[in-house]
Formats: C-alpha cells, structure tokens, sequence
C-alpha cells in the first residue's frame, strides 16, 4: 500500500478498528479516513453509496460489526444477524461500485464448525454444523466472506478475509452482559479485589479450550497481509495455542491480584468445546505474534484501570 493512499478503517471506534488506526498510523499512512456511527450508518444502503461515492478510498479494512459474548448472541439472535448482512453487504457492494482497489473483510473464528477438527485450517468452512448460541453472527460472517469471494469472481476485484480468534487489548468491551470471556473476568477478578470477595463466579464448567490475540498483534497482521499484496482467500489470525477457561481464570486473578477461589456456573453455557485455529497459511507469509497472553492481559488490566476505574 501506498503510504499516502486514501484507507478507510470502518468501526474505528471500536477494539479492532481503533487497533487498525493505531497501526496504520505507525506505519505512516498519513490519509486515513474515519466515521463515527453518528456521521455514517453502515447499515444504510443509501448512506453508505454516498459516502463511498464522496470520498472513493483506495483500501477499505471493514473492521465494523455488532459483536458480543455468549450471552448477547444468543438473546439478540436477529439483531446480529440482521445488523451484520447489512453492514457488510452495503459497505463490500459500495466499495465495488466506487472502484476500491482492495479490501479485507473481517471475521470471527465463529464461522468453523462447533465440532470441528483441530486445529482449525480455513478448509474445515462449512464441514459441520456451528455452535447454536452464535449461529446468527456465524451465518452472517460467513456470507461477507463468501461476498468477497463471489465479488472477486464476478467483479474482478481484489477482496480478501481475515478470520481472527478471540481478541482482547484496549477498548474491550466490558459489560457484563455483553462483553466476551476474557474482558468479562477481568472486570469479574477486579471487582472481586475491590469488594474484598472470596470467590470469582466463572460461566460453564472451565474446561472449553479457547485462543487469544491481542488486538494490536491481530492489527498488525492484518496490515501485514495488505502489504504483502495478498488480493484474495480466507487467512486465520491467531497465536497456533489455547488455554482452558480454568486456567485462564486463573491468570487472570494473578495479573489482578485477585486471591479468593473460583467458582464454577454449570449452569451456564459452555459454548464450543475447543477453538484453535491453524495458522501455519499465515505463518507460511512471514507473520506469527508478538504479544503472550500474559503481556497481553497485563497491557489489557492497564487500560482498563485507565478507562473504566475512577
């Protein structure tokens, strides 16, 4: 990419899209273009054809989604689903029409069968059912990946997809009903120091294995792989290692500080059993993280301390 080209980061306001600015502007791109939800609702076909048809970017990072946790999916089943078609169909469509070099969409790990083989190569798409709790933003991921494909094929454009594991870095979300695993206990341990609790409440039964990324790391690759002119495909973003809930818990109470016991809610969803994603595609590039999960998680309790604790 060219240092002065025109880039448009879609959901910069959010912990991907603000991790993607953070990124570019290190890198020295010095014309990025930004919209708050306020000055452009992507979910307005008509909104989003005038704003393409305006400012004509040259590379679109489509970072913008209604995203969160367990809880959330499964309570606002249509929302998700609804909200995410229309953000990816309006912004892809548009950026075709206004002559976008090149785009890349981005997913979730959710798109891969609940019980899929591990770990998880982007071969293993649509080979089983997905997980009930998160199928309506699973489905909705999938079609925008799938639109890309189809774009490319019939349009002659140069769109790819980039598929992270679960994220977490500055600007999480951490509301307790909406927010993913990692940014939920966080929160759960700090709260649980303050009020000086013996035990933390953890969901499910601590056994589902999962992976994170950093977002900033998760940034730099996809930054990466727009810069090595990748032009088309399906690439996962990950660290190739996961962790059981249990133990995640458990480091998080160490960063935190945190010294009461856990406490296990089996009566709460588990979700997928185990997901890793097989990240020897992206690898094979060039690119592997930086950032462990404790550096991570430590980086992470900072900015939240600096946001969201007066």
């Amino acid at each position: 990419m060219d240092k002065s080209a025109k880039i448009y980061v879609a959901g910069h306001r959010g912990m991907v899209g603000s991790a993607l600015v953070r990124r570019l502007a290190a890198g020295g791109y010095s014309n990025i273009v930004t919209r708050t939800h306020a000055e452009l609702d992507l979910a307005d076909q008509a909104a989003v054809n005038a704003f393409f048809a305006a400012e004509k970017p040259d590379y679109v990072f489509l970072a913008a989604a209604r995203v969160g946790g367990i809880q959330a999916n499964n309570t606002y089943r249509g929302e998700f689903l609804y909200t995410n078609l229309m953000i990816e169909a309006n912004t892809i469509h548009a950026a075709m029409q206004a002559g976008v070099e090149r785009l890349q969409f981005l997913g979730s790990s959710c798109i891969y069968p609940r019980d899929s083989r591990q770990p998880i190569s982007e071969d293993y798409l649509l080979t089983g059912p997905l997980e009930v709790t998160n199928e309506p933003y699973a489905i909705a991921k999938i079609a925008g990946l799938k639109m890309c494909d189809a774009y490319n094929s019939q349009y002659g454009t140069k769109y790819l997809s980039a598929m992270p594991t679960n994220l977490f870095g500055p600007n999480d979300n951490y509301d307790l009903a909406n927010s993913h695993v990692l940014p939920a206990l966080l929160r759960k341990a700090h709260e649980a120091k303050v009020a000086g609790a013996e035990e933390l409440v953890v969901w499910g039964s601590g056994r589902p294995l999962r992976e994170f990324l950093y977002v900033d790391d998760m940034a730099d690759a996809s930054v990466f792989l727009m810069e090595e002119g990748v032009e088309a495909g399906l690439f996962n973003i990950g660290t190739g290692k996961d962790i059981s809930i249990r133990d995640l818990a458990e480091l998080i109470m160490e960063i935190v500080g945190f010294k009461g016991r856990i406490v296990f809610d089996a009566g709460k969803p588990d979700g997928t059993p185990r997901k890793l994603l097989d990240v020897g595609k992206l690898e094979a590039l060039g690119w592997s993280a930086s950032v462990s999960l404790r550096d991570g998680i430590a980086l992470a309790y900072k900015d939240f301390l600096e946001r969201y604790v007066r």
